[in-house]
């Protein structure tokens, strides 16, 4: 069996140190079987495991490999696509139940952390920076639907208040989210691995899934062993590949791109981000961008659709950086990364099950730090009989990409070359 490493990003050079996870070499059985050691089996085996559940968790690479292990690191609340468009698209009951855990899932990070004793940065305070009137309105508007669901941590910054916040002279006014925040997002899953472990979960990696025997045991087999359980829980996402047919049909892997700088003087790192909060712009292909705790710019921005890799990632996003900070000009790019993460038509979680006993959640399209959070409860919930709220999310309708596998990446590119002119005009 080959050995696939972390690739060379900022988060594997700074991880913590971990154990090395043998891969499954025999055949088990288990109560729960999940597929993915992501952000979303990771949380899903934690509030497993603290039921009383045994647990299996079978990573076809590394804890954290994929895009929760790579990701701009923020907390961000609600999903890609905001409450008023569950509102728009379930029923009454179903857009109650998903606005409600809109802000769920940055309480669970903040709880695991707090438990486990989690060494993974954690800051608070998340910024949306508006280049205009029309993006302003979008945030107020933004603030009274977030309040409707109960949500008081919004903040709304003007001209010179964005100003105390970030050392950027495009913006004209934002939104602070208290409750939003960053972390090191590698250094989150590996201590929730850990945390898994220490309630007497099993992590198998460098373990792929390759078939799923379903019916009333159902059993996934991997190369060398495989796991028989009452349960399976598919949380595979972007790096699912066929294993499940009928989910890639709807979906589709994207890439995105991030950079990190130099160490910065910190008298520099203070000077751009005073208060330590990060920031996303409100742009449709937004950027993104925070501290380090060793005082780095983590950059990231744009999307790849289809997953490709490009040649040249520091070429794509330091303009963008500069644009931003242009006083970072003589500062070097020391890590530039991509990862990939798996987006819905509808930009919304896709969520369901296969038979009585198969689970899966996917689709975060590009907002998964809390909602695969939120996932893994409900999925526990599920599991214990106490459906409802997954169910919520089970009943939004997803359908396939216009033209098929084939021609998903070029019309969704498409799509979004229309929404990035609109951002550029301010229309």
């Amino acid at each position: 069996m080959s050995h696939t490493s972390y690739p060379a990003s900022y988060y594997a050079a700074s991880a913590n140190r971990a154990p090395v996870r043998s891969p499954l070499k025999t055949d088990i059985e288990t109560d729960v079987c999940i597929i993915g050691a992501g952000y979303t089996g990771l949380s899903t085996a934690l509030f497993l495991l603290e039921q009383g559940f045994r647990v299996v968790v079978l990573e076809a690479a590394k804890v954290g490999f994929g895009a929760s292990g790579r990701n701009g690191g923020q907390i961000v609340n609600s999903y890609s696509r905001d409450i008023d468009t569950v509102e728009r698209t379930a029923s009454t009951d179903a857009a109650r139940l998903i606005g409600a855990m809109a802000f769920e899932g940055g309480r669970i990070i903040r709880e695991r952390v707090a438990r486990y004793g989690i060494d993974c940065d954690l800051k608070s305070g998340g910024v949306f920076a508006a280049f205009n009137a029309k993006q302003m309105h979008h945030l107020e508007s933004q603030k009274a639907l977030w309040e409707r669901y109960g949500y008081d941590q919004l903040e709304m910054l003007d001209h010179d208040g964005i100003r105390k916040v970030v050392a950027c002279e495009r913006y004209t006014g934002g939104m602070l989210d208290h409750g939003g925040g960053h972390i090191h997002p590698l250094n989150l899953a590996l201590g929730e691995a850990a945390a898994v472990e220490s309630l007497g979960g099993v992590i198998h990696e460098q373990t792929p899934a390759v078939r799923i025997d379903r019916g009333s045991n159902p059993r996934v087999h991997s190369q060398h062993g495989q796991v028989t359980a009452k349960f399976v829980v598919v949380a595979g996402n972007a790096y699912l590949g066929g294993l499940i047919p009928e989910l890639a049909a709807k979906s589709m892997p994207c890439g995105t791109q991030v950079i990190a700088t130099e160490p910065l003087d910190p008298e520099l790192a203070a000077a751009l981000l005073p208060q330590d909060y990060c920031v996303e712009d409100s742009n449709y292909l937004l950027d993104y961008f925070r501290l380090s705790a060793d005082k780095r710019l983590i950059y990231g921005g744009g999307v790849v659709y289809g997953a490709r890799d490009p040649a040249d990632i520091d070429s794509i996003i330091r303009p963008k950086m500069l644009k931003t900070f242009p006083q970072l000009q003589n500062i070097k790019t020391e890590f530039a990364w991509t990862g990939n993460f798996l987006m819905t038509l509808s930009r919304l979680p896709q969520v369901g099950r296969l038979g009585d006993n198969i689970y899966y959640s996917q689709g975060c399209s590009g907002h998964g730090v809390t909602y695969t959070h939120v996932a893994g409860k409900v999925i526990a919930e599920a599991l214990r009989g106490q459906a409802e709220r997954f169910d919520a999310f089970a009943s939004l309708p997803h359908y396939p990409f216009p033209g098929g596998q084939k021609f998903s990446a070029p019309i969704s590119a498409l799509g979004a070359l229309y929404y990035s002119l609109r951002d550029r005009i301010g229309f």
